[in-house]
């Protein structure tokens, strides 16, 4: 028996009109079964990988867990450059030339493939070789140099792995990368666990790495499976006729990403440089894990979203305008009630990593909120991209480069990591009011007060919840 039938036979007398109105829509019909199938992946596996981190954060402790945090923030910086954009590229493209185009397809494919191994190798190679300048100069912790090595196989891998999600997002392949995510959240839990209980810091390093290596592989099968289904041959020999189209592609999509990745790491770099640092650090490292209670379905939202909007585009299909009102409306009802849950039980989220973290609780409250916003705010940013408006983007992303620097540059020195997290709060915001104004010729009706509605919701919860005496941090 299959989902849809499934879904049908269970579905609630009071929800079969809404039901009924999904099923006679095609376009709804793809998005219901791209969000099913993302989610069913990605349920288990960051669930696993939450109970990962809480268990990692314990062993290690708060100044230890900080320092991976700042270790996976280099690797991180590095990875924008190493990514170069590859993986939004190969949706992108993917998703226009599958069906009018397979050779186009297969040569934007391989392309995106031989960038990545070059990229990636050649900002690894430099990871590996600045390790000693970095950590001794820049994050203040010479003994975090042979970790900072291990991370540039890291961000080798990442690279290839962008490349490959992306081209299976382009083809709608849902099922299946919900499949490789559950086999990598089963295999990711015990791998971190243990990795880290006989070897520290260092073995939760190279835990990172194998669970990336096990990741590329399964990507790998899974890729060259949807390429056979969709007839789409496999093409190096003559990728590089597709370097114009990813270069007018790319370019704003690496100068865009850029920023986010080095902004993220100078701000960590103010906040582990103040005293007790790396402590700090580790509250606001544990508090960003637990973004995930927020994003992981508001990322499956607009991951299923993305590959649909540009292919209806490319048919000519006005219906375009209906799956993002449909995404959006989604992504309030889901990120505005899960982000104020999230901000309620803060304290109790905040204890199970021990307690060395119990203290930061405004932290997480901040970056919770923050996290929220961006959700809600999110989909505006993935209609931009499906127009291909990706210059707006980039200054819209340096807008907020500008806010959170300079909001670090002013809290972080007094408030510590609450001051990063409320930092965070206000460049979200700005970005996120900023992405909507600027699109509201094109958004469906309802669309900013449902924006406007949710921000409000989840700031005022933050804020009362901060000034509640259980909540101080």
């Amino acid at each position: 028996m299959s989902v849809r039938s499934i879904a049908s036979t269970c579905c609630p007398p009071l929800l079969r009109p809404a039901f009924d109105r999904l099923e006679s829509s095609p376009i709804a019909l793809r998005l219901a079964h791209g969000v099913f199938w993302s989610m069913a992946g990605a349920v288990i596996s960051r669930g696993l990988m939450m109970v990962a981190s809480i268990s990692v954060a314990r062993i290690l402790g708060k100044a230890s867990y900080g320092e991976l945090g700042m270790i996976q923030s280099t690797v991180g910086t590095f990875g924008v450059f190493a990514g170069f954009g590859l993986g939004l590229t190969a949706t992108k493209h993917v998703a226009e030339f599958r069906q009018t185009s397979p050779e186009r397809a297969g040569r934007i494919i391989g392309l995106s493939s031989v960038v990545a191994v070059v990229t990636g190798g050649v900002m690894a190679i430099g990871l590996f070789l600045l390790a000693p300048w970095l950590a001794t100069h820049t994050i203040n912790a010479p003994h975090l140099t042979g970790a900072l090595r291990i991370g540039a196989l890291i961000l080798f891998i990442t690279a290839l792995n962008g490349a490959q999600t992306g081209a299976l997002s382009g083809f709608e392949a849902f099922k299946t990368i919900a499949h490789v995510n559950l086999l990598i959240g089963l295999l990711s839990f015990p791998i971190l666990i243990y990795g880290t209980w006989i070897g520290g810091l260092t073995g939760a390093v190279w835990a990172l790495t194998i669970n990336l290596v096990f990741n590329w592989l399964l990507n790998h099968i899974a890729l060259r499976k949807e390429m056979r289904r969709y007839r789409v041959p496999v093409a190096f020999r003559n990728c590089s006729r597709e370097l114009p189209l990813l270069w007018s592609f790319v370019l704003p999509v690496v100068c865009s990403s850029s920023l986010v990745g080095p902004v993220t790491w100078t701000c960590g770099a103010i906040l582990v440089n103040q005293v007790n640092g790396y402590s700090e650090m580790g509250i606001y490292s544990a508090a960003t894990q637990c973004t995930a209670l927020v994003t992981f379905m508001v990322m499956i939202l607009n991951s299923v979203l993305l590959p649909i909007l540009t292919n209806e585009r490319q048919h000519g299909n006005h219906a375009s305008q209906h799956s993002f009102h449909y995404v959006h409306t989604a992504t309030f009802l889901v990120a505005t009630p899960i982000t104020v849950l999230a901000i309620l039980f803060a304290p109790a989220i905040a204890a199970m990593f021990g307690s060395d973290f119990s203290k930061g609780q405004t932290t997480f409250i901040l970056v919770l909120a923050a996290t929220g916003i961006s959700s809600i705010g999110s989909p505006a940013g993935t209609l931009l991209q499906s127009r291909g408006m990706i210059w707006a983007g980039f200054w819209m992303n340096m807008f907020w480069a500008v806010v959170i620097m300079g909001a670090s540059y002013v809290l972080v020195p007094s408030y510590k990591a609450a001051g990063l997290g409320l930092a965070l709060l206000i460049a979200h915001t700005l970005l996120a009011l900023g992405g909507y104004l600027y699109q509201t010729p094109m958004l469906p009706k309802g669309a900013l007060k449902r924006t406007y509605l949710g921000m409000a919701i989840v700031i005022v919860v933050a804020m009362l919840r901060i000034l509640c005496p259980g909540a101080r941090g």
